[in-house]
């Protein structure tokens, strides 16, 4: 055990005085080093996939528990049948929060660990999402500290703090020219870098000279509020003097084909599939490229009546007004586990090594509610894929009987990518243990 604890200080003497400085939270305080790289050297990597509505638990949970052939995959896992070597699905968890605002409280306890603050007509986030904590340790190596791609809508549910949203991309030709247009290089390759770049970049040094000025007239509140604004200028800059270095030494890295400039409906409905699709793939050569290493990649939204194809109502209406078995509420899960699997599948497709892409990442899928038709939160789905290095047990199905917190898991994958996170959440979500049963 370390002598070393957060509650030390460092001692010394200052003009025949003596003088503390108190110290922030270093490796040592936990006896463990953090790892945001794979021991192949190549990032580790996070995302979360998400989709509204939920699931129907009584056709989610697997048969049997354990690894290997001692649990089976349910209906609505089949499509993600070729992948269960490279998944772990753990079911059980609670999201311990009250559900004042049904769809959109499950999130926020799910990926913030907190309540949403206010009520139904107006809410908010108390605290980042779990993208975003990440984002702010392991981010700042890349061109973008995180991306956030929204399929249906470019609300995605990523936010850095209270009324701080990030918005996501929708359009895969505009994220194509952000993520591989002119300013982009093939490892190797020369490129072009933008001639303007010295111009903004002395641009943001004299926006940041008259900030300090600014900040010293601010109040407390005032403050908080510019210190979140600028975290966005923040990013500029190292997207700046990212662009000017050489790209990184990626062999699975090349510019891909771009992709339609154009979506049209398909049968008179959103080409939502189309579009996944062809975001997932620039996702994946983004993250081979390094350009990021944190990412949300949100199918649908909370509280989502996207009309998809087949469908004879749109996927919340649904979820309330189909009775029986609600055959079309599963049809309409089995679409999106099918493209949960397509994105994990670009990610397996690109060699890193003797591994793939998808070895190094932790993926996350997951929704708001366990019953869209009751906004349960109990029973959330939960999917890990990847391993993350090999830092979460792949190929199993953990269950817990006793309604757990959610934070738990949360908690685990935090570890998994290289936080020295000692606890996760507040109020009824509030854990300092992590899940053993899926960790190595």
């Amino acid at each position: 055990m370390s002598r070393w604890t957060r509650r030390r200080v460092l001692r010394g003497f200052l003009g025949g005085g003596l003088v503390t400085v108190g110290l922030p939270w270093l490796e040592v305080f936990a006896g463990r080093s953090a790892r945001a790289a794979c021991e192949t050297g190549f990032p580790q990597r996070f995302g979360t996939f998400f989709w509204g509505n939920g699931n129907l638990p009584f056709r989610w949970t697997p048969t049997g528990e354990g690894e290997g052939e001692a649990w089976a995959l349910s209906e609505q896992l089949q499509p993600l049948a070729a992948l269960k070597d490279h998944i772990t699905v753990v079911t059980g968890y609670a999201i311990k929060v009250p559900n004042i605002s049904p769809h959109w409280s499950g999130a926020a306890g799910l990926l913030t660990g907190r309540a949403l603050t206010g009520d139904d007509s107006s809410w908010a986030v108390a605290a980042p999402t779990l993208d975003q904590l990440l984002a702010a340790e392991l981010g700042n190596e890349t061109l973008y500290r995180s991306l956030e791609i929204g399929v249906d809508t470019d609300a995605v549910y990523s936010w850095s703090g209270p009324d701080a949203r990030n918005f996501g991309e929708t359009d895969p030709y505009t994220l194509y020219e952000r993520l591989f247009g002119e300013t982009f290089r093939e490892p190797g390759g020369e490129g072009q870098v933008d001639p303007t770049l010295g111009y903004r970049r002395s641009a943001l040094d004299a926006v940041m000279t008259d900030i300090a000025d600014l900040q010293s007239e601010l109040g407390a509140s005032d403050r908080v509020r510019l210190e979140q604004h600028l975290d966005g200028v923040r990013d500029l800059e190292l997207r700046l003097a990212r662009l000017e270095e050489d790209p990184p030494e990626l062999d699975s890295c090349v510019r891909p084909d771009a992709p339609s400039a154009s979506w049209p409906d398909v049968d008179g409905r959103p080409d939502i599939i189309g579009r996944s699709r062809a975001l997932a793939d620039l996702l994946a050569m983004a993250l081979a490229c390094d350009q990021t290493r944190i990412f949300t990649f949100q199918f649908t939204k909370p509280l989502s009546n996207a009309l998809l194809a087949g469908a004879s109502d749109g996927h919340h209406n649904l979820t309330h007004n189909e009775g029986g078995e609600q055959a079309e509420v599963h049809d309409i899960t089995l679409a999106i586990m099918a493209e949960f699997g397509y994105l994990l599948e670009a990610l397996r497709a690109i060699p890193e090594g003797d591994e793939t892409l998808l070895d190094h990442c932790m993926v996350l899928g997951t929704t708001e509610v366990s019953e869209g038709r009751t906004h349960s939160l109990d029973e959330v789905p939960l999917v890990l894929a990847g391993g993350g290095c090999g830092r979460i047990r792949m190929g199993v199905h953990h269950r817990t009987y006793s309604q757990e917190s959610v934070g738990k898991v949360m908690l685990s994958v935090q570890r998994a990518m290289g936080l020295n996170a000692a606890d996760w959440g507040d109020g009824d979500t509030y854990v300092t243990d992590g899940v053993s049963e899926i960790e190595p």
